[in-house]
């Protein structure tokens, strides 16, 4: 389905490189060329013709007769191929309208398109609910004679997957209303949490201008502990200025997700998003469980030991992420940037190098901070007939470099799982962060060994275990925060001071007592974006950064055939469960000790910190 097309210009948006700065050198701005040559352009009107069209040919050739298909393999194949061809073009329209915005989210034109695409979308998609639905009503028996035809065979774990939705899914009118009600739901407050967080505006002490969130957070890494602090107040400021509609947004979508639970039969907050990762409750109970017993052991003593380092009694909450007082300090330009990911993955794999670089090539990455552009960083899939986009805001830190080798991790895992197509391809989140954090901590690993200075490797080694305890610590802590949060919200609306005395007392209990958390912390809550967007998300990091530190101590040993382990669970996208996924390196994620066995990597790394 994807065709290019000849030469086009890119979106206005994001059509001029940015002019070379003296620190970073020029860096890459994405071009969506390979998507669409342009929101007006005729390639999305007459995609949006064609898939109109296909849902309703769909509906109308398949609607009450999948059941009767089943009997023959063969036919059910090419109803299930039509259904993943259509869902390519209807993905390939949802991710252009959505990278468009993400790279400018204060232009009203983008945001207009996006908004049309959703609807559009959800509305061509309503014509087919019934799909699935059917699909699942078809006798067990029935169905695994029809899976024998090998046109249907490759599908299997597909099927898999939608059986275990089945006990959740409700008739097919109320799914249809479900699904129309999301574009004025969840949807439109996912949408107002974007635009209000792009637009706001922190004055900081010292600071010519307003600056945006993002390069506001990172002068939390700053040097200067009066920036540090400066940065942290004028966050805390326009957090408490706009608590209420963030409080409101929140209130608003734990009650809707509420809503949805009760209808769909989920008998716990989290069983949801269990269920789209594919993971038992007791696997994520399992992790939670030994991350939290394990706070004393990594970020209490962490904490408590970087306070001395510091000359502290204790770490006020904007020294939490303070560089070293003697860490050479030391910008990475882009192009060291990429050649030090692309050395640390070549020497690794040849073809992880290989396919990483062609994210740099064909301007699949989105680098520079800009005003307007979402912050953070993603590797988004787009679909299987493209390729990833990757979007970053570089500031030259070396956690910059860091997040490139982590995002082209991603990219990598979702290159080499796009052969399977569109059905079969997406990863679970709890797998989809394995490549990144395994991507990570090779370009760590590799820095580390070519750093002689003993400050900078001590600086390097901190520097890992806090992000270590950023994605571990950190994100159980989100999702114990979140557990409380829609386990309160089902007796009625939170108030700010509740939902900040809820964020005060978790992030307590996982910094511990060397942390000082100063007024104006209690309402950080508000900016996390994974709460709105993806609720429960955040222990897809810990589950992923604990899974890879067991991975890589078999690489580390030399486990037999790793690499070509590694690339195949890679390959797997989606089509197998993550018991199925360890198997071949002896894992089981079920078992506490698996995870206690990923923690003690982060312990070791403090270990060796207190040794120097």
């Amino acid at each position: 389905m994807h065709t290019k097309g000849g030469k086009t210009q890119t979106p206005t948006a994001v059509r001029q490189l940015p002019r070379p700065t003296p620190d970073l050198g020029a860096m890459p701005v994405w071009n969506l060329d390979d998507l669409y040559p342009g929101p007006h352009s005729e390639a999305v009107a007459a995609d949006l013709r064609a898939a109109g069209a296909e849902a309703r040919a769909i509906l109308e050739r398949y609607q009450g007769k999948l059941g009767e298909l089943a009997k023959d393999g063969a036919r059910l194949a090419e109803a299930v191929i039509r259904y993943e061809a259509l869902s390519d073009t209807l993905g390939k329209l949802g991710s252009y309208a959505g990278l468009l915005y993400a790279a400018d989210t204060a232009n009203p034109e983008y945001a207009k398109f996006y908004g049309d695409i959703q609807e559009k979308i959800t509305a061509i998609t309503t014509d087919l609910i019934f799909f699935e639905l059917e699909i699942n009503k078809i006798d067990d028996q029935v169905l695994a004679r029809a899976l024998e035809a090998p046109a249907l065979a490759r599908y299997q774990p597909w099927f898999d997957d939608l059986r275990k939705e089945k006990p959740y899914q409700l008739d097919e009118q109320l799914e249809r209303l479900f699904h129309e009600k999301s574009t004025t739901a969840r949807n439109s407050w996912n949408r107002l949490f974007n635009e209000t967080m792009t637009a706001l505006r922190f004055d900081m002490d010292g600071e010519k201008e307003p600056l945006a969130l993002e390069p506001t957070l990172n002068f939390l890494m700053h040097p200067d502990a009066r920036k540090r602090r400066a940065a942290a107040e004028a966050l805390a400021k326009v957090f408490k200025e706009n608590i209420r509609l963030f409080t409101l947004i929140t209130n608003t979508l734990a009650k809707d997700k509420e809503i949805s639970d009760r209808w769909r039969g989920f008998k716990d907050v989290a069983d949801s998003r269990h269920l789209a990762n594919r993971v038992e409750r007791e696997v994520v109970e399992a992790l939670v469980t030994s991350v939290r017993a394990a706070y004393p052991r990594t970020s209490h003593r962490y904490y408590a030991m970087k306070a001395k380092w510091l000359g502290q009694p204790k770490l006020a909450y904007w020294d939490r992420n303070a560089p070293l007082p003697d860490r050479p300090e030391r910008i990475v330009t882009w192009s060291e940037a990429e050649g030090m990911v692309l050395g640390a993955y070549g020497a690794f794999a040849p073809r992880m190098a290989s396919i990483a670089k062609r994210f740099f090539d064909g301007a699949w990455i989105d680098a520079p901070v800009r005003e307007g552009k979402s912050p953070g960083a993603f590797s988004h899939p787009t679909v299987p007939s493209v390729h990833p986009y990757i979007l970053m805001n570089y500031q030259g830190k070396a956690r910059d470099v860091m997040t490139l080798a982590h995002e082209l991790g991603h990219g990598v895992h979702q290159v080499l799982a796009a052969p399977l197509g569109p059905l079969l391809a997406p990863t679970p989140l709890t797998l989809a962060e394995t490549a990144s954090v395994f991507g990570e901590m090779l370009t760590f690993k590799a820095l580390l060994a070519t750093t002689a200075n003993a400050a900078e490797k001590k600086a390097l080694l901190a520097q890992k275990v806090e992000d270590m305890i950023n994605t571990v610590v950190r994100q159980i802590a989100f999702y114990t925060f979140e557990r409380r949060v829609h386990e309160a919200r089902k007796a009625g609306e939170l108030t700010s001071e509740k939902l900040g005395e809820i964020w005060l007392d978790v992030q307590s209990e996982s910094l511990g007592p060397a942390i000082e958390l100063a007024e104006g912390y209690e309402s950080y809550w508000s900016y996390v974006p994974h709460f709105i967007h993806s609720p429960f998300y955040v222990y897809a990091y810990a589950f992923g950064d604990c899974l890879v530190n067991s991975l890589y101590g078999l690489y580390q040993d030399a486990h037999p055939g790793f690499v070509e382990k590694y690339f195949a669970m890679l390959e797997a996208g989606g089509s197998k469960h993550h018991s199925e996924l360890l198997k071949p390196f002896g894992l089981d994620a079920s078992q506490r000790a698996f995870w206690d066995k990923g923690l003690q990597v982060i312990e070791s790394m403090i270990d060796e910190l207190e040794r120097l």
